[in-house]
């Protein structure tokens, strides 16, 4: 009977579009976005038609929604050991995360379904898919006609941008605030997809690009992972992308607003990693940004995303023994003794770049009245400087490793959480290392996502102490040394003290109490 059901939903998934199963956009010419209860509810059908289809789930959300996963490849099982069994390369592809950019859910629903009519075959041989179309669940369920109120729909409404408690997901990949955050880590910790591709929606400046894109943005990516996506990878795509279907991509950007003093130009967002893709780049993975125009209508970017993804995975197929070998020796290479970034500004490109301007035409929302944008097809190209890369603006030194009090319980838990290794010492340890002497202190007036950001000033200098039984010792000389030392080094700029994490430590104190020290710790 198993099998006798598959055949039915595979001549099911085969039937014309208009008699088959279909996405709630699909099934409402792109006037609406799909439920949580209907993306889960197509995944068990996609699942029930292919083998090849698997699904679990992979945390949580705040009101407590199962999170969905659809692992897709020849796999014997939809858990972690079984895919990382497999040997194949590894692409993690996330949507949703937030809730009023909805058409990286759809497009990856209409993959699947595609995958499960045996389009794309090939691909198994090399990959193995993990694929989380509603990452942001609880905000996919808040669905008004005011969300993103500029955007060409879908006009029936979309989800809002934060999750339910109000956090932004894409801010919090290091200070791991809500339960969707700690969920994704932990999906990225057991199942160590070589590459993450990461779907949103952008509007800002009117240019002429159906897609943006970006690579992970932080100076401290290890060269090999950043090298291949800029160099490689992402204007392969694009070359594809412009000679099938005659659409213009490049890397995401904006130009100054009206009124800075900023020189005008192309400009690239943030290189800090409570960014997804900055945070996969600092894991030594690769990470790759979507970003489709939100003033195309609704249908336009759905088969836009998609089309990208359809490239990005068929150059991860053509390449998956580079991709895992760059995983492999960015892994292996220590970042101990090299001088990284704690801070970072916007790097001018050596030359300048062409940049296809737009224009939108102003539209009525059929059933609110309110303005929104629509894409007109105008491709103006203007020569101009482009900033779509981050140099440091102050460095530090990478330690042996740094000694952590083991009563600063929430530095503890987050650095398990994030997967970074460390060990206790099992008795009084004689060391010799560095102590840094806070000079002054800085907490924003403003709060942002729940917390009022820290700034530590000061300098480090040399310490001979006995640190007690219990204290952590999390050597840099691991996979994961880089997001170490950006967690935990005090002139970070989205580390822990960043986030709050050590307010209660730092509450007068004259020393940042985490150690650090350049030598081996017996």
């Amino acid at each position: 009977m198993p099998g006798l059901r598959r055949s039915v939903l595979l001549v099911l998934l085969l039937a014309a579009p208009g008699q088959a199963q279909q996405t709630r956009a699909e099934r409402t010419n792109n006037r609406e976005t799909s439920r949580y209860s209907e993306v889960v509810a197509f995944l068990e059908q996609v699942a029930a038609a292919s083998p090849r289809i698997q699904l679990a789930t992979f945390g949580y959300s705040w009101e407590g929604r199962p999170l969905p996963l659809a692992v897709w490849g020849d796999v014997a099982a939809a858990t972690p050991e079984a895919v990382l069994a497999s040997g194949k390369t590894r692409v993690f592809i996330q949507a949703n995360i937030h809730a009023g950019e909805v058409e990286g859910k759809e497009a990856m629903l209409m993959l699947l379904r595609g995958l499960a009519r045996g389009e794309h075959a090939e691909w198994a041989d090399s990959l193995v898919l993990l694929i989380a179309p509603i990452y942001n669940a609880d905000g996919n369920e808040r669905i008004t006609l005011g969300n993103r109120p500029l955007q060409h729909g879908p006009v029936g409404g979309m989800g809002q941008r934060p999750n339910a408690q109000g956090y932004d997901l894409n801010r919090d990949h290091t200070k791991l605030d809500t339960p969707e955050a700690r969920s994704l880590v932990g999906l990225l910790r057991q199942y160590d997809p070589h590459v993450a591709v990461d779907l949103h929606t952008t509007n800002g400046t009117h240019h002429a690009y159906q897609l943006t894109y970006a690579p992970p943005l932080h100076p401290n990516t290890d060269p090999l992972i950043s090298g291949l996506l800029r160099r490689d990878w992402l204007p392969a795509v694009t070359r594809t992308i412009r000679a099938k279907h005659g659409w213009d991509f490049y890397h995401y950007g904006n130009l100054p607003e009206q009124g800075e003093a900023t020189p005008r130009g192309w400009y690239s967002f943030d290189h800090r990693p409570r960014f997804n893709n900055n945070y996969v780049g600092l894991r030594n993975r690769f990470a790759i940004l979507s970003e489709a125009y939100a003033y195309l209508p609704f249908g336009e970017r759905i088969v836009v995303t998609l089309r990208f993804v359809e490239e990005i995975l068929d150059y991860a197929h053509r390449h998956s023994g580079t991709i895992r070998r760059s995983v492999a020796e960015a892994d292996r290479r220590s970042v101990v003794g090299q001088r990284l970034a704690l801070r970072a500004t916007h790097q001018r490109s050596p030359a300048p770049a062409t940049i296809l301007m737009g224009e939108v035409a102003r539209e009525r929302h059929p059933y609110t009245g309110a303005p929104m944008l629509r894409r007109v097809d105008v491709r103006r190209p203007e020569r101009m400087p482009e900033w779509i890369a981050f140099e440091p603006t102050e460095t530090e030194r990478v330690p042996a490793a740094y000694l952590v009090p083991a009563g600063l319980e929430g530095v503890v838990e987050r650095l398990e959480t994030h997967g970074i290794r460390f060990r206790a010492l099992t008795r009084p340890t004689q060391v010799s290392g560095e102590s840094f002497r806070i000079d002054s202190t800085r907490i924003a007036e403003r709060p942002f996502q729940m917390h009022r950001e820290r700034t530590l000033w000061g300098a480090y200098h040399p310490l001979s102490t006995t640190v007690p039984t219990g204290t952590l010792v999390v050597p840099a000389d691991q996979p994961l040394g880089r997001l170490v030392f950006t967690l935990l080094e005090p002139r970070s700029d989205d580390g822990f003290v960043n986030w709050n994490v050590l307010d209660a430590a730092l509450e007068g104190a004259t020393h940042y109490p985490i150690l650090r020290t350049s030598r081996p710790i017996p």
